[in-house]
């Protein structure tokens, strides 16, 4: 599942929090997202109600412009990151929608500090708020980037290069998407894996670059059990088997 803020990353009240780059102190509601209740995408954007609440995934320091989960929390290598002129001229970028650019804020600290795979799951997110916004052009870009991050990091196992194909379909990059895909069902992946690709690789074939849930591929049974996203995570599953879990499918 891609990746959203766990209550553990977060202050347990509204108090004021310090920067943990610049040390300004501001306010931010306590944050404990539902368990999704909806098949999550394709490219694993959770189903609702998680999916309506990405404007309170991370803080954003009104002092530096720090973004993350929790902003009292930086990684040494952040105030460099935050101090640098790409980062300054992201804020700046008043085209950019706002809450876009606050995760696009938190995937160049992410970057900066080595943590390609989370700096492309932050630049994805970007893209999931294009689409709500209808701004297809930029969904389209930073689809783009999260791929090359994926791929500039450590090899990528078959859950994540789904996503990967995903992400390059719903950019239109048809080429890209079919060769990456065919290449993946040749290495015979899990079934769950398969099953997707299969689904992604009719969806290329057909140029059709729109939003398709994780059940269009893995069909429910004829009754759905609660989903138990956060009991599931820590049995150390593999990702599909863990969504099949959620929605009742394994």
């Amino acid at each position: 599942m891609a990746e959203t803020p766990s209550a553990g990353s977060r202050s347990a009240t509204a108090g004021a929090l310090r920067c943990g780059v610049c040390g300004t102190e501001s306010r931010h509601p306590a944050f404990r997202p539902a368990p999704p209740e909806q098949a999550p995408d394709l490219d694993l954007r959770p189903g609702e109600p998680v999916r309506s609440t990405m404007a309170r995934w991370l803080q954003q320091c009104p002092g530096c412009g720090y973004a993350a989960p929790d902003i009292t929390r930086a990684h040494p290598a952040a105030a460099e990151a935050v101090r640098a002129a790409p980062f300054r001229a992201l804020l700046a970028e008043s085209g950019t929608p706002p809450l876009a650019r606050r995760f696009l804020a938190w995937a160049l600290v992410l970057e900066e500090t080595g943590a390609l795979h989370a700096s492309a799951e932050a630049t994805l997110h970007a893209a999931w708020v294009a689409d709500d916004l209808g701004r297809g052009e930029f969904a389209r870009a930073w689809r783009l980037d999260a791929v090359a991050l994926w791929r500039s990091g450590p090899p990528l196992d078959s859950e994540q290069t789904v996503r990967v194909i995903d992400a390059l379909r719903r950019a239109e990059a048809w080429g890209d998407a079919g060769a990456t895909a065919e290449a993946l069902a040749l290495t015979e992946p899990p079934e769950a894996v398969a099953q997707v690709v299969a689904l992604e690789r009719r969806l290329i074939q057909s140029q059709d670059a729109g939003r398709h849930t994780v059940a269009s591929a893995l069909p429910p049974p004829s009754r759905r059990p609660h989903v138990t996203h956060q009991r599931i995570e820590a049995r150390g599953e593999g990702l599909w088997t863990r969504l099949r879990r959620w929605l009742g499918w394994g």
